[in-house]
């Protein structure tokens, strides 16, 4: 985990989900699935917030949608991460299903380019638009979710913890689920202390036992779940 001094460098507008550019050196780049925590320099705001990884960009990274609205192209953040566990294709992988369960699947983004890189099929399965998808990709809306999770050899998934039981309901359980060989599934919460304080706002209820997606998540192996 390293620290460091990043800036705010543009900010898009993709089909109403605000991500940015953000400039920081090497080491503070997360993986797809990975986060880091800023805060806004000088800002007396208590709270950090999570930046989660969506794409490469020069000198840095685009971030997926932010979820702090007053940052502005200029700002100075104090950065801190890469945090969690991020996605691993498995090499093996040659049909791979990206699966935006709720939201913009910003988070998976990072994916597409590893996987052509080991010459994969990829679908994309989300409700939400997405702009520069490559010509590769195809495009399925969530209706047709269950059809390319079956399809797949590797899936990851992109979900809010408070929706993750209606995604375990439309599996029977998802262990039950004919599916592929792998499974990673990415599991939102609030995360305001990063693994440092173990506040239990992210506490996610996992077998009868408790894990924290700031340290434990926040991607997690479907069988897990």
């Amino acid at each position: 985990m390293h620290t460091g001094e990043g800036q705010l460098l543009e900010l898009y507008d993709d089909a109403g989900n605000i991500s940015a550019r953000i400039l920081c050196p090497h080491e503070l780049i997360p993986s797809p699935g990975q986060y880091l925590l800023a805060h806004a320099h000088g800002s007396d705001s208590p709270l950090a917030v999570p930046i989660f990884f969506s794409d490469s960009a020069p000198n840095g990274f685009r971030s997926a949608p932010l979820t702090e609205s007053s940052w502005m192209p200029g700002t100075l953040l104090d950065l801190r991460g890469p945090l969690g566990h991020g996605f691993s294709i498995p090499a093996y992988a040659r049909k791979v299903a990206l699966i935006a369960f709720d939201e913009s699947p910003a988070r998976l983004r990072g994916l597409i380019s590893i996987a052509l890189k080991q010459g994969a099929e990829i679908v994309l399965v989300s409700s939400s638009v997405m702009a520069d998808v490559p010509e590769a990709v195809e495009v399925q809306p969530l209706q047709a979710m269950m059809d390319i999770y079956h399809w797949a050899d590797y899936a990851a998934f992109d979900v809010g913890r408070e929706n993750l039981s209606q995604l375990k309901e439309m599996f029977g359980g998802m262990r039950q689920a004919k599916g592929p060989r792998e499974a990673q599934v990415l599991v939102r919460a609030p995360m305001p202390c990063g693994a440092l304080a173990e506040c239990g706002v992210c506490a996610l209820t996992n077998h009868h036992d408790w894990k924290m997606i700031c340290k434990d998540g926040p991607v997690f192996a479907m069988g897990e779940l």
